[in-house]
């Protein structure tokens, strides 16, 4: 197995062929013509002339996905509040839902963008997002009329808990092109109700679940990842939890789970949390493994291949937060809890008033100046700007999880491609 991070090129190659592959790709070189498994392997970007610099090849690459004035991204908080108090969370809760000024905002400055995109993505995010909808209901609609009218691609996504995620609801948000959604469900009952309550200490597990179970029945396109975080407790239950997943949901693919440790995000509970530390990349490849041989669809390396599918949108210049209030953002994690996270303002007429200063912080290239990340073949995935928060906070370089865990990751794609026979949908190339 290949897996070529300047090109995004992952391939399979036979077990009878290792041998000649191995020797083509030795450190030395190789001349022969230019065919076969050799021709192969040059387009694929596994061999490369002898005078080629790949560093200089990223540094192209890596200008020419991050200096687009034709892009342009928004994660709007329809609201600040929510009406969860998960044990882990990090926000305040300082602001409710979004000011008609800055929904004004928003359609202004869209309006003025459009004539030179060529995509235009939108994210709603909180708080609970729900929780802000009349923000939704007014800028869903009027986002897809003007894209439409200009000719711009449109997308959008919603980080919700999925409490208010109704049917009615779905229906409506899918009719706006909200179709990608990310939902937690933290295992079984008794766990998720004990991490995700409401904010009166209710259980909220058996009403999301209901209301994935309705969604699936939905014809619609759209995809749901299944976000479960685990600690130390939660993950030796999970058994259970993907039975009555594999019960209620099937093997339905437009459901896909994705594990992530717990961590100490900044919230008032930090210090009681039970986090797994160092062996969480453990836990979740167990985790993923037993939830794959349920039938169930899981988060893989898929997603990840290809060159700056890593890098962190706070990094990106086109990249922003627009808070309730009309408070310009970059990270959904500081927030406005973190001084050099407002990198300005939104003004009603649509105007991005911004501090150079601060966005410069958080969209340098940082590795050109970071000899740990100029070495790592991850470089071209990652760009050293996977997380520019850890290296704001901590001044080490924010390594992505693949860095380590590279090869696993690799077999379980390729086992999970293998299992479901889904060749065309896996950007994958078998020998």
């Amino acid at each position: 197995m290949l897996w070529n991070t300047l090109h995004g090129s992952l391939s399979v190659f036979k077990a009878e062929q290792a041998h000649r592959v191995l020797e083509l790709l030795r450190w030395e070189g190789t001349q022969a013509p230019l065919e076969d498994l050799l021709k192969y392997l040059v387009e694929r970007g596994f061999l490369v002339r002898k005078e080629a610099d790949e560093f200089r090849q990223f540094q192209l690459l890596h200008g020419s996905q991050q200096y687009r004035p034709d892009v342009l991204q928004l994660i709007l908080l329809s609201s600040e509040d929510c009406n969860f108090r998960c044990k882990y969370c990090y926000e305040r809760f300082a602001r409710g839902t979004m000011r008609p000024q800055v929904r004004q905002g928003v359609k202004q400055l869209v309006e003025k963008r459009l004539p030179a995109l060529r995509h235009l993505h939108v994210s709603w995010f909180g708080g609970e997002p729900l929780y802000g909808w009349k923000a939704i209901e007014e800028l869903g609609p009027a986002l897809i009329e003007a894209s439409e009218r200009h000719g711009v691609p449109f997308s959008c996504d919603m980080t919700t808990n999925g409490y208010l995620l109704t049917p009615e609801v779905a229906d409506q948000l899918l009719a706006w092109k909200i179709n990608h959604f990310q939902i937690t469900l933290d295992g079984p009952p008794e766990h998720h109700d004990c991490s995700r309550p409401t904010r009166d200490g209710a259980g909220t597990f058996s009403t999301i679940l209901e209301n994935l179970e309705s969604l699936s029945r939905c014809q619609d396109d759209f995809k749901v990842s299944l976000r479960v975080n685990f600690d130390q407790v939660n993950h030796h239950h999970m058994s259970g939890f993907f039975d009555l997943l594999r019960q209620k949901l099937g093997a339905d693919p437009r459901f896909q789970l994705a594990f992530h440790a717990v961590g100490r995000w900044g919230g008032a509970n930090d210090s009681e949390l039970e986090v797994c530390g160092k062996g969480g990349a453990d836990i979740a490849a167990q985790l993923r493994t037993a939830a794959h041989e349920r039938g169930l669809s899981i988060e893989t390396l898929s997603g990840k291949l290809s060159p700056g599918s890593q890098v962190c949108y706070a990094a990106r210049p086109y990249n922003f937060i627009i808070g309730a209030s009309g408070k310009v953002m970059k990270c959904t994690v500081a927030l406005d809890a973190d001084e050099r996270n407002i990198v300005g303002r939104l003004t009603p007429e649509g105007e991005l008033v911004l501090d150079a200063d601060k966005m410069g912080l958080w969209t340098e290239p940082a590795f050109e100046a970071d000899s740990h990340c100029r070495k790592c073949v991850l470089l071209p995935n990652c760009q050293g700007m996977s997380c520019p928060l850890v290296r704001m906070r901590t001044g080490e370089s924010p390594c992505v999880p693949e860095r380590r865990h590279a090869k696993r990751q690799m077999l379980e794609l390729v086992r999970t491609w293998e299992d479901h026979g889904r060749h065309r949908s896996i950007p994958l190339s078998k020998r």
